[in-house]
């Protein structure tokens, strides 16, 4: 097969976006008043559930939010005037460079579930909550639990250590910065449509191997169905580009008793992802603020993060809120695997 460039607004460079504040949107007063509006009206209409997580901020770690949180519509979380900027951030995301910083969520004048109920009411907005993990939540607390990244089965959020770059499952993801670490845990960011390119350009013998089947590892156990295979790179029904990476997952899917060795282009084409995803030319860093909400475009945009050290006590320590979210397009559901 013959690989060739993919195009489009999802193609860019650090250069072009380091510097300018185009991807950030700033909250102002009348958006925060109606965050929290909405939050306390959901808070009212919820108030007879018995709940975990109806309480003040709780410093002990806690695997995932209240499974009883209802993902909805946004119709639930009304918001007159910060909704249609949401509209456009969506329309961001899915038109433009994959990527937008929200900034300013009052998350310092809100209880524990009110960020939560605040986090799933914002992505409400973008697309449909989808759930994650065993619970079937619709958010995951991302804080380190003190857990061993070099375990099979330890998830990327429960630890403090560096991250490679990767993409989740559906179509966008977001993170909620309740509160950022003592020190590193940046976010970095980079276009895989960018990255994929540069691979057609300098290997496009390489560039092939993507699109072949490879073994990726879900981390639910040992067993068969942990293990699966899909392409790295798939060219979606609008002529689009989609790339679904994670460099550990296919390290750790090595542990599967039916999973072949990875070949030698295999390893040469992750070594090449790795010093494109990892070289200034294409990543750009973010230092997440308390209040920044991110969302990310997983089609074509590979995230990280660097390793970080927390503060010694518990109620300070660095805690996001992650969001998988769906954007159906055209009455057709665009979810990246």
């Amino acid at each position: 097969m013959v690989v060739e460039p993919a195009a489009g607004p999802g193609e860019w460079r650090a250069d072009d976006v380091r510097g300018n504040e185009a991807w950030i949107v700033r909250l102002d007063e009348e958006h925060r008043r109606e965050v929290l509006a909405a939050v306390r009206a959901t808070e009212r209409s919820t108030d007879s559930r018995p709940t975990a997580t109806n309480r003040q901020a709780d410093p002990r770690p806690a695997p995932a939010a209240d499974p009883a949180l209802d993902p909805g519509s946004a119709d639930g979380f009304p918001l007159p005037t910060l909704g249609p900027v949401l509209g456009r951030v969506r329309e961001e995301l899915v038109d433009g460079r994959g990527f937008v910083l929200v900034r300013g969520v009052p998350v310092e004048e809100m209880t524990q579930r009110e960020r939560e109920v605040a986090a799933v009411g914002l992505a409400r907005h973008v697309g449909e909550v989808m759930p994650q993990g065993p619970e079937q939540a619709p958010l995951m607390h991302v804080r380190d639990t003190g857990s061993d990244p070099s375990e099979g089965r330890t998830r990327s959020y429960e630890h403090r250590g560096r991250l490679g770059y990767h993409s989740d499952p559906y179509d966008v993801v977001a993170l909620l910065c309740v509160r950022p670490a003592k020190a590193g845990g940046l976010s970095a960011i980079v276009s895989s449509v960018a990255v994929h390119n540069e691979i057609v350009r300098l290997r496009p013998d390489l560039a092939e191997e993507l699109y072949r089947p490879w073994w990726h590892d879900r981390r639910t156990g040992d067993g068969p169905d942990s293990f699966y295979t899909k392409p790295i790179c798939v060219r979606r029904p609008d002529g689009g580009l989609s790339i679904a990476y994670g460099p550990d997952y296919l390290r750790s899917a090595q542990r599967g008793a039916s999973v072949p060795p990875l070949t030698a282009a295999q390893l040469e084409v992750m070594a090449l992802l790795d010093e494109l995803t990892n070289d200034p030319r294409f990543a750009m860093t973010m230092e997440l603020q308390a209040g920044d909400m991110q969302f990310l475009n997983n089609h074509v945009v590979l995230h990280s993060r660097t390793a970080f050290e927390d503060h010694p006590e518990p109620e300070r320590r660095r805690h996001l809120l992650r969001l998988w979210v769906t954007v159906p397009r055209n009455g057709t559901d665009t979810t990246a695997c």
